[in-house]
């Protein structure tokens, strides 16, 4: 998983703490990783005081009654312009990041705008395209099937769906990024509209923020943006509209503020933790990434009533990252191999029999860890608590079986055969089973049974991770002792340029995204499960957009600056 800049340091392990084999110190000299950007400020930062925070809260009961009022009102709202109030209000409640308030009103609102649609057929359709193109976005977004030949009416001569209107285009473009696999008329509809988009936005003849909302929609389709990333940015576009709800953009403020002020309580909580931890455990040889990684689950389980979840995700993904770590650059290959042995023995008297002086420390922190939280788990009467050590010991078994690859200098044949080999250590799919575990009762033994073995939509959720990771990391790794990417095993496999294996990579997490999709569609569990692989998606998405975050984490500071010490105002 990891992307490594090669930096060769001296002394780079502390003379007072245990000192790692020749040769792994040799690989730790090849490889050096940029400092933490934060530090300890989550410790003494402080969001707000009691005071104003719970001047917040009160504000916000009030408010969140009265936009309810709003949401019954306009459930109630019949004919066109009725479903047009419906359509906007839930949209706007979910980019503002408020919906999670009012999901059963939001779900029974949609139930009813699909049945009108599903009962009276053509004549409840729309014969406008943005109507039509918003109602299909939300209807498949909440795991409705409709079909695409809504849009069927809509071509012009040339067979084409467009429009001059700029928001409908961007209605339309973000709608038909909903497809799955084999509808031609969405396909159409992206592969026309996106240069037209592109035209317009470099046109002078649209308002500067029209143009940035182009930009923003060319860059990521609306589906697949970090939910939290996109409120707090769509928060400053809202409140510019002259059709806004006074009081939908305060409850916004308001509550986007209290859930920030969970956040940050939360990362003092970790920060604190993650401090014990490094006092105990060289980290020398690892990225040392809390405040990211906590991001990253964030965009995962967003939701302020998930404080546990991201508190146990954030540790345990930290660990799994940095066994990454130790996999890639901190061990032999006969030093895995017994860190692998002992770790699926899960006893901290194994340290002492079997592990290397230099991974004693870590050993027993991840085992301490994992215990710990299998514990509270158990506190909370999860079914599925003991499910967070067979993730650790997968992962494990993962990064092993990648080392074993490296050594032999094995390139796959095809990418369909690197992903039946390297699915397991871009540690995706461990994310989503620990998520899943972490959301409690609505997660069955046979869903977590479901995940593991890799269904459709969870193994295209892996593959994005997968060949994301590749393509960032392409350049950086070719000056390592590596494994074969999912880019030089598409390169071998086409007899292709770096260039256009990239490009076949990018079609390929496309595809993958449209098995996304069809997984929410064919609802064979609940959607509050979907939905959170989803969110693992999306944050893939976000994470790999431009570079590897996670290794590089100067491209985050801007974003986690924004969503954790500053105030909406």
């Amino acid at each position: 998983m990891a992307t490594t800049p090669i930096i060769c340091s001296s002394g780079a392990v502390p003379s007072s703490l245990p000192q790692p084999s020749s040769a792994a110190a040799e690989q730790d000299c090849r490889r050096q990783y940029a400092p933490s950007v934060w530090g300890d400020f989550f410790i003494t930062h402080q969001l707000c005081t009691p005071e104003e925070l719970l001047s917040m809260q009160e504000k916000a009961s009030a408010k969140k009654e009265e936009v309810r009022r709003i949401v019954l009102d306009a459930a109630a709202a019949s004919g066109s312009d009725g479903l047009v109030r419906k359509l906007e209000l839930v949209d706007a409640l979910q980019r503002l990041g408020v919906d999670y308030h009012y999901k059963e009103e939001i779900d029974a609102l949609l139930r009813a705008v699909h049945e009108d649609h599903h009962d009276h057929g053509a004549s409840a359709s729309s014969d406008d395209l943005y109507v039509t193109s918003l109602r299909f976005y939300l209807l498949r977004k909440h795991g409705y099937a409709v079909s695409s030949d809504v849009f069927v009416k809509f071509r012009d001569e040339q067979g084409n769906n467009s429009s001059d209107d700029v928001n409908t285009l961007m209605m339309l473009y973000d709608a038909a990024y909903m497809r799955t696999r084999g509808e031609d008329i969405l396909d159409n509809i992206i592969a026309f509209n996106k240069s037209r988009l592109q035209t317009m936005m470099e046109s002078t003849k649209l308002e500067p923020d029209l143009a940035e909302e182009v930009r923003i929609t060319l860059e990521t389709t609306r589906f697949r943006r970090a939910e939290r990333v996109e409120a707090r940015r769509f928060i400053s576009v809202y409140e510019k509209k002259a059709t806004r709800d006074d009081t939908i953009l305060e409850l916004a403020k308001l509550d986007y503020n209290i859930v920030q002020a969970v956040y940050c309580d939360e990362l003092k909580q970790l920060s604190v933790w993650w401090k014990d931890v490094r006092s105990q455990v060289d980290m020398t040889f690892s990225r040392d990434r809390l405040v990211e990684m906590y991001f990253w689950m964030t965009i995962i389980v967003y939701e302020p009533y998930y404080s546990y979840s991201r508190i146990m995700l954030t540790k345990l993904a930290l660990y799994m990252a940095l066994m990454d770590d130790i996999y890639d650059n901190y061990s032999t290959t006969d030093e895995s191999n017994i860190f692998t042995t002992a770790l699926k023995r899960w006893d901290e008297k194994a340290a002492e029999e079997q592990i290397p002086e230099h991974l004693r420390p870590f050993y027993k922190s991840v085992i301490r860890t994992a215990d710990k939280i299998v514990a509270e788990l158990k506190v909370q009467n999860n079914k599925n608590s003991e499910v967070v050590r067979e993730v650790m010991t997968h992962v494990a078994e993962s990064y092993h079986a990648e080392v074993k690859w490296r050594d032999e200098q094995y390139v796959p044949a095809d990418v369909d055969e690197h992903l039946q080999i390297s699915l397991g250590s871009i540690m995706a799919m461990q994310v989503v089973v620990l998520t899943l575990v972490s959301l409690g009762d609505v997660t069955t033994r046979e869903i977590v049974d479901w995940a593991f073995t890799y269904p459709k939509m969870i193994r295209a959720v892996t593959a994005t991770a997968r060949i994301l990771n590749d393509i960032m990391s392409y350049e950086r790794e070719q000056a390592s002792d590596h494994m074969a990417s999912t880019v030089q095993t598409c390169m071998k496999q086409y007899g292709v340029t770096v260039e256009e294996a990239i490009e076949k990579l990018k079609f390929t997490c496309e595809e993958a995204w449209m098995d996304i999709v069809q997984g929410c569609l064919d609802q064979g569990y609940p959607m509050a499960i979907l939905n959170k692989v989803v969110s693992v998606g999306r944050s893939l998405d976000f994470i790999y957009k431009r570079e590897d975050s996670y290794t590089l984490p100067s491209n985050l500071k801007d974003t986690i600056t924004s969503l954790y010490t500053k105030l909406v105002v």
